[in-house]
């Protein structure tokens, strides 16, 4: 099981602006490699205070330059929002630059407001990625790509820059909509799973829904690979672990305006209200993994025991979390609950073995 670090690098009160939660990120990034973890992940969001990190490949292409063993992940290039053409020169420039530590989140989009300020067709997003999806797949395996489709048109077109190997970086997929997962996952793509605030029962019942699907689009005969994200705060204060949930308590309500049509903004900052049905903090505090090291470290023994992971990532600065905390908490992680999570669940690398993906040729 490798670890990952999320960064969607929201905006609530940050003293240093936009500057200040680039700045923010290094630390925790560099904090991060320090410790061994084995993935910083960089989010795709447009136009409000939700994320700043608009481009995930950029931000990979800036971290190549920071670091030396981390690998960098872009979770998830919004394929949609893209000319593939473009795109693909891209991803195989930031593996060049990077030393071939690229890994590579993909996915269809969700939030209408981005779609809307792309002039892009959400209701046919997943037609469009798939279109997208091969012009990719040609070009960094093959080297050329051409398509006659309905929503790209393109000669035979030669591709001088690849990712290293010439290959497919390791791939990483954000639905189980089945047109999607087959032709992805039968190449080695892991579904990525997430549940935000609503916590471990609900990623537990997600996960189970995947696997249903795995099953479906004929890839029963090996186990389906788990990719799972939670948020986690190590803390040994109540006050701060409410402090934690409320924060987590924001992003849970801007994802919750996102996801309708009429988005409401002052400026670029969202205009939320409360969650439909919301409830206390110490809800959110519970679902989510908030507590001391040993609280930290059971909570998540028992989402491996149950899930099997290949991918655990891990959400600490949310909500704009005042940098202090957040490599704090990233700190204590490091030296207080991986050897305890290691002592229930045995060495990380011995998990999620069994479920690993092999790319296959393609379908």
């Amino acid at each position: 099981m490798k670890l990952g670090l999320f960064n969607l690098m929201s905006y609530q009160d940050n003293p240093g602006g936009v500057g200040g939660i680039i700045s923010n990120t290094r630390d925790m990034v560099a904090m991060a490699e320090q410790i061994g973890f084995d993935i910083a992940w960089f989010a795709e969001h447009h136009f409000t205070n939700y994320s700043v990190s608009v481009s995930p490949l950029m931000m990979c292409a800036h971290f190549a330059g920071l670091t030396k063993t981390i690998r960098l992940g872009a979770g998830v290039v919004v394929l949609p929002l893209y000319h593939p053409m473009r795109v693909a020169q891209e991803i195989g420039l930031v593996d060049q630059l990077s030393g071939g530590r690229l890994v590579l989140g993909v996915g269809t989009g969700y939030q209408h407001y981005e779609f809307d300020h792309f002039n892009a067709p959400i209701a046919e997003k997943t037609e469009v990625f798939l279109e997208y999806w091969s012009i990719l797949e040609q070009a960094m395996e093959h080297g050329e790509a051409s398509l006659d489709g309905k929503y790209i048109k393109s000669d035979k077109t030669v591709f001088t820059v690849r990712p290293t190997g010439n290959r497919l970086p390791e791939l990483f997929i954000t639905t189980v909509a089945p047109r999607i997962m087959a032709p992805l996952c039968k190449r080695g793509a892991t579904p990525f799973f997430t549940a935000g605030w609503r916590g471990s029962k609900t990623l537990f019942e997600m996960v189970d829904n995947g696997r249903k699907v795995w099953d479906s689009v004929g890839l029963a005969h090996r186990p389906m690979p788990v990719a799972l994200q939670q948020y986690i705060h190590v803390t040994d204060s109540p006050k701060e672990a409410l402090e934690a949930a409320e924060r987590a308590r924001f992003v849970g309500r801007m994802v919750s305006a996102l996801r309708e049509p009429n988005v409401q903004t002052s400026g670029t900052f969202l205009k939320v209200g409360p969650l439909p049905d919301e409830p206390g903090l110490e809800t959110f505090r519970d679902n989510l993994i908030i507590g001391d090291a040993h609280h930290v470290a059971m909570r998540m023994a028992e989402e491996i025991r149950r899930l099997n992971p290949v991918h655990y990532n891990c959400f600490f600065q949310f909500g704009d979390m005042p940098i202090a905390r957040s490599l704090r908490s990233l700190e204590r992680f490091g030296s207080e609950v991986l050897p305890l999570l290691e002592k229930e669940v045995g060495p990380l690398e011995t998990i999620g073995q069994a479920s690993r993906p092999a790319a296959t040729a393609a379908a």
